[in-house]
């Protein structure tokens, strides 16, 4: 069997900075447009609602693709193991 490590993908220091920046700003320029958004409280209240759903369902959206992801690696590397164990115990020159 042979033996195969999986590359550990991992981010930067700097793209992870950049991204929490990249979200921070995002955000705070929404909140600043909600906030000074010329309409009635209740206008201004139902939209910052909306963004917060929508923030929270990117979240959980983005942990469901991770998930399925990982998922179909680790099967993956089971079906690549089977194969292995098959193909070393086969022997090409037993008569079938």
């Amino acid at each position: 069997m042979s033996e195969t490590t999986a590359v550990k993908q991992q981010n930067t220091a700097a793209f992870y900075g950049q991204a929490v920046l990249s979200f921070g700003v995002a955000a705070g320029a929404v909140a600043l447009g909600i906030f000074f958004l010329d309409a009635d409280a209740w206008v201004r209240a139902f939209l910052a609602i909306g963004v917060l759903y929508l923030v929270t369902s990117c979240f959980t959206l983005a942990k469901v693709i991770r998930d399925r992801q990982e998922a179909g690696q680790i099967i993956s590397r089971v079906d690549q193991a089977r194969l292995e164990k098959i193909l070393a115990e086969h022997d090409p020159f037993q008569k079938l």
